[in-house]
């Protein structure tokens, strides 16, 4: 199911930085009429709106504020692609004192965000001939690290949720796109300790609309990430792609 995004509005959340920044400045590169971005602070956006003009529209949306969500999608009725790329991360092992408070934020933002922009946006989309919508994951979704035990356990949620809307989602013809970078070289990388290793976002915002625009599912950035997806490509062709109709055991 591919998609060209050329004269078409896309939405990225998180725009105003890191992958997100990365995310937007592709988009409009690859002919997009207008680009949303969607921060939580319409104010940080205005760096973007200087460089691009009325190309870039600041619009307010919080994961963590269920009625910023649907106040966005109420505004944005002309979105023909959704970008999910803000999240977060902590730090915490799974024998942290404060495992399953870091856990519940990252859930409450990296999974349930998710849920709440696809159920505001699938409507928009449908209504518009049903585009693409895309959902930042990570390595970090099928590979557990034991310093970030959270972080990985919210991200492999995530990624069945977004496994699901790719079955969900197809049925109103939009293509979901499943991204999985390594280390990238953001502020939240950074923090993290990856700063040695990390690759630019500019590889992520690549491998999404190449991903878009050749109907692809999964997006394997970066060196790293192209490692695991290579290991990984077996499993993901004949189980996770497969047309299976079986309900789980």
């Amino acid at each position: 199911m591919a998609f060209d995004i050329k004269n078409k509005t896309v939405l990225v959340t998180g725009a105003n930085r890191g992958i997100g920044k990365a995310i937007l400045k592709e988009a409009i590169r690859r002919g997009a009429v207008k680009v949303y971005a969607a921060v939580r602070n319409v104010d940080s956006a205005n760096p973007l709106v200087a460089e691009y003009g009325d190309r870039v529209v600041p619009i307010r949306l919080d994961l963590n504020d269920p009625a910023s969500i649907v106040a966005a999608a109420e505004t944005a009725t002309d979105v023909d692609v959704v970008v999910n790329n803000a999240g977060v991360m902590k730090t915490a092992s799974a024998v942290a004192g404060d495992a399953i408070e870091n856990l519940q934020f990252e859930m409450n933002t990296n999974v349930y965000g998710l849920i709440r922009v696809a159920q505001a946006f699938a409507p928009v989309l449908k209504a518009n001939g049903g585009g693409a919508f895309a959902q930042l994951n990570s390595v970090a979704s099928v590979k557990t690290f034991p310093h970030f035990a959270t972080y990985c356990a919210s991200k492999a949620a995530s990624y069945a949720i977004t496994q699901g809307l790719r079955g969900s989602l197809s049925e109103q013809g939009t293509h979901v796109v499943s991204v999985h970078p390594g280390p990238i070289d953001t502020e939240m990388g950074a923090a993290a300790g990856f700063d040695k290793i990390a690759e630019s976002p500019d590889l992520v915002a690549t491998a999404i609309f190449d991903a878009i625009a050749d109907g692809h599912f999964h997006a394997w950035p970066d060196s790293m990430a192209t490692q695991v997806g290579n290991a990984y490509q077996s499993f993901a062709e004949n189980v996770v792609e497969a047309d299976r109709q079986e309900s789980p055991a």
